[in-house]
């Protein structure tokens, strides 16, 4: 017992230590150290291309549409094996699924782990989708087909566990891409489907340093058909000195006990009109007590945090339900403004508070974006799937300044910010963008 809590004291330790030198080189989940996608600190490159401002660029054996994360002087991610001649391999990605450690200092592969084997083609996504997290002591990442494992940062395993055999069949449309969130020493993920299933949809929490499972709450929802498939990720928002978990989807957006995964409070909103086919594809972006939940491109709800019980009427602050609100990319706040980048490119500020529009939508980008901006040196940056990224200042007065092309392979991952350095995946290639 003695040694179990003070391995538990350690991963809690190492986490806490990791908020004061994550803001300047670690980036060690999707969407950055706070799960906001805003490197305060970083002040990356505006412009590049294949021959300027890129550190170095790897060759990754498959697409996907998973994020890479950077701890200390490695960088982590996911990938399908090399695909073989058959086509659902050509399409998918290879059998094998794998989690792949990088030089940060000049992009060597320098070792991948066999997490799983299974791939298969989900519309936009393979069974790579979701993002690892660490600790910097710990890796841990979740497959699409259910297979979540723990590991040294040496790519050693320490635990494996199949939520399908856990707790039954995966029942999303086009597969699992949430990815898992580490809280207090527990990994915590999300299960919101029905379009295959009637099995409820959950909250779980496993022990990061031996797999048990540590709790599992249902999150019932009255939505029908595809309507309780989410594939976003939870948030953790500190509200009142108690740490939520915020999670959309099943037409509603729920705050949730970090602890014991306890539902708190729950507003209504993301689908007005019942639909049978409004699966949520954004992440909720939150912000000084304030949650964004984005639906099915419109509505987005604004909702404060610190009610409890059904909030709907009591706690929804302001709704956008014009052009600009996205289906796909997740919004991001500053606590000044409030971004949303939609999937046509169109870029949009409003208050945070209010919902008053500050600019926008213009159309800044071209192309689908699937990815999500990231904040950076006071910029906005994002990429659509042909792999050109928009650079836009941020703030209140809308002005593009640079638009950068890569290689042109499908790209759907979401940046990574180190130092000032941006990590990017495309299709083929893994970018380190940066001055040399």
């Amino acid at each position: 017992m003695f040694w179990k809590a003070f391995g538990m004291l350690a991963v809690l330790a190492v986490a806490l230590l990791a908020v004061s030198a994550s803001a300047q080189e670690n980036w060690p989940q999707w969407r950055g150290p706070d799960q906001n996608n805003i490197a305060a600190t970083a002040d990356p490159p505006v412009t590049w291309s294949e021959t300027e401002n890129i550190v170095w660029k790897t060759a990754l054996p498959s697409w996907s549409g998973g994020s890479p994360i950077v701890w200390g002087d490695k960088v982590y991610l996911m990938s399908p094996s090399k695909p073989g001649e058959s086509k659902e391999e050509q399409d998918a990605g290879g059998a094998k699924l794998l989690l792949l450690c990088i030089a940060k200092a000049d992009g060597k592969v320098l070792w991948e782990h066999e997490l799983a084997e299974g791939n298969k083609l989900g519309n936009k996504q393979n069974m790579t989708s979701p993002t690892p997290v660490t600790d910097g002591a710990h890796l841990w990442a979740m497959t699409g087909s259910g297979i979540l494992t723990g590991m040294d940062m040496d790519g050693k395993e320490l635990w494996k566990q199949d939520i399908q055999k856990l707790y039954g069949k995966i029942g999303l449309q086009f597969g699992y891409a949430s990815s898992p969130v580490l809280y207090r020493g527990n990994i915590i993920i999300q299960m919101q489907h029905g379009f295959f299933t009637d099995d409820p949809c959950y909250l779980a929490a496993f022990d990061g340093l031996t797999g048990e499972p540590r709790w599992r709450v249902e999150r019932p929802t009255t939505a029908v058909l595809e309507g309780p498939d989410a594939y976003n990720t939870p948030t953790l928002l500190p509200v009142n000195g108690k740490m939520q978990i915020i999670l959309s989807g099943g037409d509603c957006v729920t705050g949730h006990d970090a602890d014991t995964g306890r539902e708190i409070w729950r507003a209504w909103g993301l689908n007005p009109k019942h639909g049978q086919y409004n699966r949520i594809i954004p992440t909720v972006a939150v912000c000084d007590n304030m949650v964004y939940a984005a639906s099915r491109v419109k509505p987005l709800i604004a909702v404060r945090a610190d009610g409890e019980g059904d909030v709907t009427e009591t706690h929804t602050a302001w709704k956008w339900d014009k052009v600009g609100s996205p289906d796909v990319p997740t919004p991001l706040c500053d606590g000044k403004y409030f971004y949303m980048i939609d999937d046509n490119g169109r870029a949009t500020c409003v208050d945070p508070k209010t919902g008053v529009p500050i600019w926008g939508p213009e159309h800044a980008g071209s192309g689908t974006v699937s990815a999500s901006p990231v904040l950076a040196g006071g910029r906005i940056y994002w990429t659509n799937e042909e792999s050109e990224t928009t650079v836009i200042a941020a703030g209140p007065e809308y002005k593009v300044l640079a638009k950068n092309k890569l290689d042109g392979g499908r790209t759907l991952s979401t940046f990574a910010v180190s130092s000032n350095q941006l990590f990017l995946r495309t299709a083929t290639h893994l970018y380190c963008i940066g001055k040399k």
